[in-house]
C-alpha cells in the first residue's frame, strides 16, 4: 500500500457502504488501523477482534484464525501477498474459520497472550503471528509465516489450514487436548514467583553483566550474533555501571550502529534489526520506539562522555522524527514501512553506476567512504546498502553535500508506507527522549516538540472522565490505554519536569502513575497488560522482561523511583518498595531479562524492599 491510497482508504465516506463491506472491501473497510485498512480488499472475509466474532465463531461452531501484525512489517506483507490476497487460501478461511485481523499496536494484550502461546508451542515468535483460538478465545494452536506452498522446508500453510480444518470437524479431543495444556503451561508462565527473602540486588547485577560480557560480540559489537537489534535496555544498563570496561561495551555498540548499514546514512534514523552480524544489511522498517530510545541511549552516552558524537546520534535521530514522523497536530506516528515498490529496501539501496550518473566527479570518493562495490551487498546484484567503510569523525563536506544530492532522487522514489497512527505509549518514549535532549543541552525545538505532542495526548487521547486512550489515527479509537501507555507517557511527563521545571509536569506524571497501580495491579499483586476496566482475555498475563523496549512494570516501577526521589514523598516510597517487592522475584532466574526493573532496583531511595 502506498501512502496515497492510505490517505484516500481514510478520507473515504463510509456511510453508504454495506456492513461487510462488499463487494470492493472487506469489514475492515470500517477500521482506523493502517494494518487493517492494509487488508480491507483482501478476499479473506476479515473480522475485527471483539465479541461479535467470538459469537459468530461460537454460533457456525468454528474456531477463530486470529492473524497479528502491524503496518510496517516486511514479513507481514509478503504473507498477505502469498497468501490473504489468494481466493484459494481465502475460500477455506472463510468456510472453515471466522478470520480476525488484529493490529498489535493497538491490542497489545491480545499479542502478548497469543505470541505466549506461540512461544510456548513452537520455541519461537515473530510477526506476523497466527493463532487457532476456540470460540471462547482459548489458543489450542500457533504459529508465524508460513509460505502458501511449502518452501524451503516449510510448510504450506494452505495445507495447515486443510488439516486443522478437519482436526477440528472430527478431533474435538484432540483440540480440547491442545487448548488445555497450553493454557496449563501459559497459567505456569503468569503465575506470581513464590520468594520470601528479598532478592540479593548486587548479585542480580553482576550476573546479568556476566551474561552481556558472554553474549558481546567482541568484533562487531551488538549482542549475539545475528539478527541483531539494538536493545536500548542492555545499553542503558551498562552506561549506568561504575565501570569504564563495562560502558565500552556500550559506548562501542553504539558507535557500530552509526556505522552501519542499520543506520539510513543519507536521511537520519534507525532501522529496526540488523540481519546480519556485522550491523550491515538491515530489516528496514523504522519504528518510533526505536529513534526514541536510542536517542535517549545516545544522550546518556553523551552525558557520560561528554564526546559530540553521541551528541549527533541523538541530534540525527530526534531531526529525523521531527522531520518524517510527526503529526501536524503534534503527535508522532509509529513509523516508516520496510517496503516500497512491492520489495524490502527499495527506497534505501544504490548501484554504483546509478551514483557516478549522479555525483560524477563526487561519486570515487562517496563510494569509498559508503563502501559500494560494483558486486554490492544486498540482495539484488550491484545494490549496495551505505555503510561507513571509512569512518571519520566529522562527516567530510564533500560527502554532506553528496548526501543532499543523494536525497533529492530518493525522494523521487515510491516512499515506504508511514504508518500514520499515534500511540499513548510510544508517543511518551519520543516526549522523554526531545525532553532529555533538551535539558542537556538547552535546545528549546525539541523541548517546544515535546510540549506539544504531550498537549496532544492530553486532548486527542484522553477521555472525559481522564481514561488515557490507546492511539489515534485522524480520531481517537476506543481502546483503553495499556500498562505501557501509563508509564511510558509518565517518563515523558517526569522528564519534562526535569527539562523545564513545571510543577504541572510533576502533577500529572503523579497522576499517571496513580491511575495505573489502580488499574493494571491485580489482588495477587502482579502488574499486567490490560486494565481491570478492559476486556479480559482467558489469561492476565504479567511481564517483566524487557525487549528492545523495557517491559511495562519495569518503566512504571522506574516511575515510582523517581517520584519517590523528587517529591520526597512517602506514598511514593512505599509504593515503590511494595511493587518492588512483588516483582523483583520475577528477576531471578535471568537478571539480564529485566535490565530496566533491576536498574530501578538499584536506584530507590529506600533499603526495605522485602
Amino acid at each position: 500500500m502506498t501512502n496515497h491510497e492510505l490517505q484516500t482508504l481514510l478520507a473515504l465516506d463510509r456511510s453508504t457502504l454495506p456492513e461487510d463491506g462488499r463487494p470492493e472491501f472487506n469489514r475492515l473497510i470500517f477500521s482506523r488501523s493502517p494494518y487493517l485498512l492494509q487488508h480491507s480488499r483482501n478476499p479473506v472475509d476479515w473480522r475485527e477482534w471483539g465479541p461479535a466474532a467470538q459469537k459468530e465463531a461460537q454460533e457456525r461452531n468454528l474456531p477463530l484464525f486470529v492473524s497479528i501484525g502491524y503496518a510496517t512489517c516486511h514479513w507481514c506483507h509478503v504473507m498477505a501477498h502469498e497468501s490473504f490476497e489468494d481466493d484459494e487460501v481465502a475460500d477455506i478461511l472463510n468456510h472453515a474459520f471466522v478470520p480476525v485481523k488484529v493490529d498489535r499496536e493497538e491490542r497489545p494484550d491480545l499479542d502478548e497472550f497469543c505470541m505466549a502461546a506461540c512461544q510456548s508451542l513452537t520455541n519461537s515468535g515473530g510477526w506476523p503471528l497466527n493463532c487457532f483460538l476456540k470460540p471462547d478465545g482459548t489458543p489450542f494452536y500457533a504459529l508465524t509465516y508460513l509460505p502458501k506452498e511449502p518452501k524451503r522446508g516449510m510448510p504450506g500453510f494452505l495445507e495447515l489450514l486443510e488439516n486443522i480444518a478437519r482436526v477440528w470437524q472430527h478431533k474435538q479431543e484432540a483440540v480440547e487436548r491442545n487448548a488445555r495444556s497450553l493454557m496449563e503451561a501459559l497459567g505456569q508462565m503468569a503465575a506470581a514467583p513464590v520468594q520470601t527473602t528479598a532478592p540479593d540486588l548486587k548479585e542480580l547485577a553482576d550476573s546479568a553483566v556476566a551474561t552481556l560480557r558472554k553474549i558481546h560480540d567482541p568484533r562487531y559489537h551488538g549482542f549475539g550474533k545475528a539478527p541483531k537489534f539494538p536493545m536500548p535496555p542492555y545499553l542503558l544498563f551498562l552506561l549506568g555501571r561504575d565501570n569504564r570496561i563495562e560502558q565500552e561495551l556500550a559506548l562501542n555498540t553504539l558507535q557500530a550502529m552509526r556505522q552501519g548499514g542499520i543506520w539510513d546514512q543519507l536521511g537520519g534514523g534507525i532501522h529496526r534489526y540488523s540481519t546480519d552480524q556485522h550491523w550491515l544489511v538491515p530489516h528496514f522498517e523504522k519504528m518510533l520506539y526505536d529513534q526514541a530510545l536510542v536517542a535517549y541511549t545516545a544522550l546518556k552516552a553523551y552525558a557520560l562522555t561528554k564526546e559530540n558524537r553521541y551528541l549527533e546520534m541523538a541530534d540525527n535521530l530526534l531531526e529525523f522524527v521531527l522531520a518524517e514522523l510527526t503529526a501536524p497536530e503534534g503527535g508522532f506516528y509509529c513509523g516508516l514501512d520496510a517496503d516500497s515498490e512491492g520489495r524490502e529496501g527499495a527506497c534505501y539501496v544504490w548501484k554504483k553506476q546509478e551514483l557516478e550518473q549522479i555525483l560524477g566527479d563526487q561519486a570515487a570518493f562517496f563510494c569509498q567512504y559508503y563502501g559500494v562495490t560494483e558486486q554490492g551487498n544486498f540482495e539484488e546484484p550491484g545494490e549496495n546498502v551505505l555503510f561507513q567503510a571509512l569512518p571519520a569523525a566529522e562527516e567530510p563536506a564533500a560527502i554532506k553535500a553528496a548526501g543532499q544530492k543523494l536525497l533529492q532522487v530518493r525522494a523521487m522514489r515510491q516512499q515506504p508506507l508511514r504508518d500514520l497512527k499515534v500511540l499513548s505509549g510510544w508517543n511518551g518514549l519520543m516526549i522523554a527522549a526531545l525532553a532529555r535532549g533538551a535539558a542537556l543541552t538547552n535546545n528549546r525545538r525539541w523541548l517546544e516538540a515535546a510540549r506539544r505532542a504531550a498537549t496532544f495526548i492530553s486532548s486527542a487521547l484522553t477521555r472525559a472522565d481522564g481514561r488515557l486512550l490507546r492511539s489515534w489515527c485522524g480520531t481517537p479509537s476506543t481502546i483503553a490505554g495499556f500498562l505501557e501507555d501509563y508509564a511510558f507517557l509518565g517518563w515523558g511527563y517526569l522528564e519534562l519536569f526535569k527539562a523545564g521545571g513545571d510543577a504541572a509536569d510533576l502533577a500529572t506524571a503523579e497522576q499517571l502513575c496513580r491511575d495505573a497501580l489502580h488499574l493494571f495491579r491485580t489482588e495477587d499483586e502482579r502488574l499486567v497488560t490490560a486494565g481491570n476496566d478492559q476486556e479480559q482475555l482467558p489469561l492476565a498475563l504479567s511481564d517483566n522482561h524487557d525487549g528492545v523496549i523495557p517491559s511495562g512494570p519495569a518503566a512504571l516501577v522506574m516511575n515510582l523511583v523517581a517520584l519517590a526521589k523528587c517529591t520526597a514523598k512517602p506514598e511514593w516510597e512505599k509504593r515503590t518498595d511494595e511493587v518492588l517487592s512483588s516483582v523483583l522475584p520475577s528477576l531471578v532466574r535471568q537478571p539480564v531479562s529485566g535490565l530496566w526493573l533491576l536498574e530501578a532496583a538499584l536506584k530507590r531511595p529506600s533499603q526495605n524492599v522485602t
